[in-house]
């Protein structure tokens, strides 16, 4: 449900799904066609939950973190999404929502920051995977970047996995023009874009 500031309160993630982890595995393929049909809110709802969502009450996640120290930041760009006006959003985890950052359809914008991939824009949805590298530099340092990088593949992977068992696509996209995808996103200055994962149903 969408407030009166155009946040979007999400559905309840799933925890006990009908496809093993093991079939999860197996069907995970990389893919760059998508049918046209929009995403409903129940699925966008799981593969943010599967990015980044809570799952313990003292705030550990479903991916793993360097220290618990949670740089990443996560957020969707939305084409055609059932209930959900198109826009930038920023998934909250604590509070299992989407922030309105910025209204309007930037799937063009995302494809063409990524050298002009036009496939990307053909997606539904494009969930962009972000970190802000000073939450873990107070306490790695010099190793941060290798640390934080190390993330965005635990939650690039849960996604693959959380999408397969939905019957839903992606491909990991690591090609684009950082500063002009930060701008396109309207990211702050201190949160660097890392991946983009355009999702959909197999065409």
């Amino acid at each position: 449900m969408a407030s009166a500031q155009g946040d979007v309160a999400l559905p309840a993630p799933s925890r006990d799904g009908e496809v093993a982890v093991e079939r999860a595995l197996a069907l995970r393929r990389s893919v760059r066609e998508f049918a046209s049909e929009p995403l409903p809110l129940s699925a966008v709802s799981q593969l943010l939950w599967a990015a980044q969502g809570i799952t313990d009450p003292a705030g550990l996640r479903t991916a793993p973190s360097a220290g618990a120290l949670y740089p990443l930041e996560v957020h969707l760009v939305v084409g055609a999404v059932s209930g959900v006006r198109p826009g930038v959003y920023r998934y909250d985890p604590r509070r299992h929502r989407l922030v309105l950052g910025l209204e309007g359809d930037s799937r063009a914008g995302v494809a063409q920051a990524a050298g002009g991939q036009d496939w990307v824009a053909e997606a539904p949805a494009i969930i962009v995977l972000a970190a802000v590298y000073q939450r873990s530099a107070s306490k790695y340092g010099e190793r941060t970047e290798r640390y934080v990088h190390m993330e965005v593949g635990h939650a690039a992977q849960n996604v693959y996995l959380q999408a397969g068992a939905l019957s839903l696509g992606t491909t990991m996209v690591g090609a684009f023009r950082d500063e002009e995808l930060a701008r396109v996103l309207g990211l702050p200055e201190q949160t660097k874009p890392l991946g983009l994962l355009p999702v959909g149903k197999p065409r």
